[in-house]
């Protein structure tokens, strides 16, 4: 009886789009853990996003392991 052989040959290849599109959100996430002190929540709640800091606070413990100071 003769046997078959098959033979499977898998590329593995992360593609670029996905980098790019995981650059942009740890970008963004970047920024809103690090250096957004009221800035995105002032288009809402204007002047009163700088005085509670809602992802300032929300994130505090985060920022501090980043390496970012905020005291």
């Amino acid at each position: 009886m003769p046997s078959a052989r098959e033979i499977t040959i898998s590329k593995s290849k992360t593609p670029i789009l996905a980098i790019a599109i995981l650059a942009v959100i740890f970008g963004f996430g970047l920024f809103t853990v690090g250096y957004d002190q009221g800035h995105l929540f002032s288009i809402v709640l204007g002047q009163e996003a700088f005085d509670e800091l809602w992802i300032h606070e929300l994130t505090h413990d985060m920022r501090h392991a980043a390496g970012f100071p905020c005291h």
